[in-house]
């Protein structure tokens, strides 16, 4: 039975929101995907939400599931996104998937089996996650780990490994050490929210589903505010 999925995704600087129908096995009809402006994602959300659905005839209470990108990525962003989003199930009783960032990109690229999802972090750090995709079922990812690394133990961790990024910075840097450590990198488009809506239909079959009470950001490094709260040692 068809299952209809709002999917948002505000975790950097552009946000988008896609309107998703899953379908029977692993198809994920996609009705449209709508960009957000960064720096005005509070204000524009949930307008944007409710012209996306009148657009396509349908009304919040149409809804059968949530997915939303859950980090890592801006502090803020990621905020907004599961704020609505837990308002939405919470009010409509509805089932949420949460999607990590790195899961979307390691998914995004056509590399399988061991992949290496990166993206930059600032700082010269970088997320990483270490996904094994598996070639019979679309969009199926086991996360060894999700990390962050430095730019030295990112490298290192690359080894042998498909390095997946949307990021160019990364990509040559890992280009640059890739002939002596054995490391094969594909850079891609940044994952938007159809991507999310398409992981999301996956885990909702699985069951991979939380409640608005459980639902997190999935930061991987404190934010300033909570590293200078942090009394000195």
């Amino acid at each position: 039975m068809p299952h209809l999925i709002l999917a948002v995704d505000t975790s950097g600087k552009k946000g988008s929101i896609a309107l998703a129908r899953g379908t029977t096995g692993h198809q994920v009809e996609m009705l449209e995907v709508v960009a957000l402006t960064g720096g005005a994602f509070s204000a524009q959300l949930v307008p944007e939400i409710a012209t996306l659905l009148e657009k396509h005839g349908r009304s919040k209470k149409d809804l059968e599931a949530f997915a939303v990108a859950s980090g890592p990525g801006s502090f803020t962003g990621l905020r907004i996104g599961l704020a609505a989003i837990k308002a939405l199930a919470e009010a409509l009783h509805k089932p949420i998937v949460a999607i990590s960032l790195l899961e979307a990109v390691a998914c995004s690229g056509a590399a399988l089996g061991r992949v290496l999802a990166v993206l930059d972090a600032g700082r010269g750090d970088v997320y990483a996650g270490d996904y094994e995709l598996d070639s019979s079922i679309p969009m199926n990812a086991c996360m060894h780990s999700e990390r962050l690394l430095s730019r030295e133990q990112f490298i290192g961790e690359a080894q042998g490994k498909a390095v997946v990024t949307p990021d160019a910075g990364l990509a040559d840097a890992v280009r640059a050490a890739a002939l002596a450590a054995g490391i094969r990198v594909e850079q891609i488009e940044f994952p938007n929210s159809g991507v999310i809506a398409r992981l999301g239909w996956e885990h909702l079959q699985r069951g991979d589903t939380v409640r608005p009470e459980e639902l997190e950001a999935n930061y991987l490094r404190h934010s300033d505010a909570e590293i200078l709260s942090k009394p000195a040692r």
